[in-house]
């Protein structure tokens, strides 16, 4: 009797381990049909634009043919700004975190902080960078506000995306380092830091895809508009260069809710179309190389030749 008690238990559990394995399975396959189904439907809209001239032409207001080469540029440039001040200051607080805060009350409440920053809604993000940073320091719509109100989106993720990485390098390593000399700074830096990088650089190319197509946060700061630029002076300093961090300049995200909303163009739909179809690709492209560039690292790092 008790063998036979074992035997359907067995045989129980064996049913409910293959009813949940494909359960997993079921649920994974739907994540993939649902992607492609959706990169599909947008690729084949949007697939009579995706041409050179469509993505290095400027825009025609109430006139056919217009492309989304300045708000390409300016999406690239905006991210650029924002990251060049918030990856080193994400860095710097999460080495702080998991190398130098003793468990705290106010470590706590900087990661409840982080934590809270991170989950607010972006166009909440919008208005304080509206307030701020176009009005109170006066700098107006522009891509220095909306680096500074992307900037408050990129750092919380940074930061915690940092603080594991570091986290996650084995302790061994860091006693090695020390036990041969080093301070705790050149560890860090000459050590933690070295075989923290791929998943620091994954996690910031992929927080890099998700700004990219950011468009409410930018639409109370960096405007709504991109008024000509010369693109044979790029002199930041010059109001109309394209490198001027003080000039209003539409993203292509807001671009693409622009058109979209006012309907001004005669081709909004395929103009609307192909800029989501580019939107699409980038944002997939900045995916696939952090993957690549994450392993690519994790070998190089590791000692591995295959």
């Amino acid at each position: 009797m008790a063998l036979q008690r074992v035997k359907r238990r067995l045989k129980a559990a064996t049913i409910a381990d293959r009813l949940a394995t494909g359960m997993f399975y079921a649920a994974g396959i739907l994540l993939i049909v649902l992607f492609i189904a959706f990169v599909g439907y947008l690729l084949s809209k949007g697939m009579s634009r995706l041409n050179l001239q469509f993505i290095t032409t400027a825009p025609k207001f109430m006139e056919e043919g217009g492309g989304i080469g300045p708000q390409l540029f300016n999406s690239f440039y905006l991210l650029i700004l924002s990251l060049m001040v918030s990856v080193p200051l994400g860095i710097g607080a999460g080495v702080y975190l998991a190398e130098y805060a003793k468990p705290s009350r106010l470590t706590d409440a900087i990661r409840m902080s982080l934590d809270t920053l991170s989950s607010l809604p972006s166009i909440v993000i919008g208005l304080f960078g509206l307030l701020v940073f176009v009005n109170y320091l006066g700098w107006g719509f522009s891509l220095a506000s909306g680096a500074m109100a992307l900037l408050v989106i990129n750092l919380p993720v940074i930061t915690r995306v940092s603080e594991q990485a570091i986290s996650s390098i084995p302790g061994s390593i860091k006693e090695g380092s020390l036990a041969l000399g080093a301070t705790h700074w050149q560890t860090i830096v000459r050590v933690v830091l070295p075989a923290a990088l791929p998943g620091i650089l994954s996690g910031v190319i992929l927080m890099s895809g998700r700004i990219f197509g950011e468009a409410a946060a930018l639409l109370y700061t960096a405007g709504m508009s991109s008024p000509p630029v010369d693109y044979t002076n790029w002199n930041p300093l010059h109001f109309n260069s394209p490198l001027n961090p003080f000039r209003p300049a539409e993203t292509l995200a807001v671009y693409i809710w622009k058109v979209n909303s006012e309907g001004l163009l005669p081709d909004v739909t395929e103009v609307g179309n192909g800029a989501s179809a580019v939107l699409l690709l980038t944002v997939l492209a900045f995916n696939i190389l952090a993957r690549s560039l994450g392993r690519f690292i994790q070998k190089k790092t590791s000692g591995a030749t295959h």
